[in-house]
């Protein structure tokens, strides 16, 4: 008799374990995150034309398409287990730890005192891997090289700190890779006109 009324709570305890929860990385809040930081650092082009607002669509009624809350409801009976199927989690993404506010105040600082010009000048351009490269040392002036190569070059160690911390700040190491995807993305999607890049083949392009 003890060994039967074992059996619910021991497959209760299997079911629970085979219950997984996933984190996905989460894409869309670290593209935000991203942007705002990379546009802060680099700065707005010049003022363009404000374009008109689009009309605005009316909106549908949840009651009468079926949307809203009721029709994302799936009822669950193993839920009244407390157990469900396996789920995927997306998390909020922060970007504002202290390592990294000292990192951004670095990286502003330096591109406007010592890498804004050589953009302008095209001798400097973006990576397709989230860091700043010297693509033509023959655009700067001949007393610039030293100080603009060693900008670079702290300039990069910490876009990978930055990336490494973000992922850190975030709990996921293992995120480090992706973040510096979406932040190569957005140093490329920020650059003004006439500046240099690097597709995703390594092939330089001007804006």
């Amino acid at each position: 008799m003890k060994r039967w009324m074992g059996m619910p709570v021991a497959a209760a305890l299997a079911l629970s374990a085979c219950v997984t929860i996933n984190v996905y990385f989460p894409a869309a809040e670290a593209k935000e995150a991203a942007k705002q930081f990379v546009e802060k650092v680099i700065g707005p082009e010049a003022q363009q034309p404000a374009q008109p607002a689009p009309e605005s669509q009316p909106k549908k009624d949840a009651g009468k398409d079926g949307g809203g809350m009721a029709a994302e409801f799936h009822f669950d009976p193993l839920m009244l287990l407390g157990i469900g199927a396996a789920q995927a989690q997306e998390q909020n993404f922060k970007l504002d730890s202290p390592a990294i506010q000292a990192i951004e105040s670095r990286i502003d600082a330096r591109f406007d005192g010592q890498l804004r010009g050589g953009f302008e000048a095209g001798a400097l351009g973006f990576s397709n891997d989230g860091l700043v490269v010297v693509r033509d040392a023959s655009k700067l002036q001949l007393k610039d090289r030293v100080a603009v190569n060693t900008a670079v070059a702290d300039d990069n160690r910490d876009r990978k700190a930055l990336y490494r911390e973000a992922a850190v700040a975030n709990g996921h190491a293992e995120w480090e890779g992706q973040i510096r995807q979406v932040f190569a993305k957005q140093w490329i999607a920020a650059a003004h006109k006439g500046w240099w890049y690097q597709d995703a083949s390594g092939t330089w392009k001007q804006k």
